[in-house]
């Protein structure tokens, strides 16, 4: 089945799995989604997450980009998004990566643009997290956030002073495109911002090495195909780990718990120590499977 990526090509958590698709060289669909509410073609297939990216194989819908690359390598281990035999570690490091490190990215970015922000992506994030976006406050706090993102880079540029093409070593992975995706965020859309480091030793010869990796095979699909191909599948019958047998069946509600917490309501059908699958029906998509990873999501039965 034809793997479908519903993104944006702003979407710097997109460009995290765009890169590990170029590491697997892998063919699929970009299914470009709105940056804003509504979203009303991908909310018939999660149930209600809206963030970007969320990745389709046919009824089966995976959430979240820690899940995502998960997924990929489950179904495509070669070549492997963990060259140096760390898989646990290298995973982890998404708990830096997607928070500490995109904060700082967030703040020099959005601070640096102040009130030329779109009116309607201000309105649509203060939604997302429930908190004010505060262009003033924002741009008060870039010199904070600008000495923070190079402090992270530092980080990157330290690991590689003895001469590694990549993070791992000699061959990509997932930690080349997880500390990527910040920094390519930053100079994509503020580029000056970059100035704070760009003169880091070694960084941006590894940064143009990633991405000169690409994107894999991508071609472009449509909302209309994402959901015709969930309506004509069934999704794979995934297994349930033993600590959530009481749950079977049940109707449970999942939800992310730090933002964009829409909550999504269905069945428990499938878990693992990393994550849930939620069944749901839906007039448009039919029968599908809602996957979404443990870290960072609520499950909570419905009485």
């Amino acid at each position: 089945m034809t793997i479908l990526v519903h993104q944006y090509d702003s979407s710097p958590f997109s460009e995290k799995v765009r890169i590990c698709l170029g590491i697997k060289g892998l063919s699929w669909a970009a299914v470009d989604q709105p940056v804003i509410m509504p979203k009303p073609d991908l909310l018939a297939l999660t149930g209600a997450y809206r963030r970007i990216p969320v990745m389709q194989i046919g009824a089966d819908i995976y959430c979240d980009s820690v899940l995502i690359v998960r997924e990929l390598e489950r179904r495509f281990p070669t070549p492997t998004l963990f060259p140096a035999g760390t898989p646990g570690i290298d995973q982890a490091l998404a708990q830096w990566t997607d928070r500490a490190f995109f904060q700082a990215a967030v703040g020099v970015i959005f601070g640096g643009l102040g009130d030329a922000v779109d009116p309607a992506f201000r309105a649509d994030r203060e939604q997302l997290s429930g908190q004010p976006f505060n262009p003033a406050a924002m741009k008060a706090a870039v010199p904070y956030m600008a000495a923070q993102l190079r402090a992270h880079a530092a980080l990157i540029s330290e690991q590689l002073t003895d001469g590694r093409a990549f993070l791992s070593g000699e061959r990509p992975g997932l930690v080349d495109a997880s500390a990527f995706y910040n920094l390519w965020f930053v100079r994509s859309f503020h580029a000056p911002a970059a100035a704070a480091f760009e003169d880091l030793p070694g960084l941006m010869d590894w940064y143009d090495r990633v991405r000169g990796i690409g994107h894999g095979d991508r071609r472009t699909g449509t909302r209309e195909e994402a959901i015709a191909a969930a309506l004509n599948a069934a999704p794979d019958e995934p297994s349930l780990a033993s600590a959530d047998a009481a749950l079977a069946n049940r109707e449970v509600t999942v939800a992310a718990t730090d933002y964009g917490r829409d909550p999504i309501r269905g069945r428990l059908v499938g878990s693992s120590p990393y994550h849930w699958a939620i069944a749901r029906d839906d007039p448009r998509a039919g029968r599908v499977n809602v996957h979404v990873p443990r870290l960072g999501f609520s499950l909570s039965a419905s009485e």
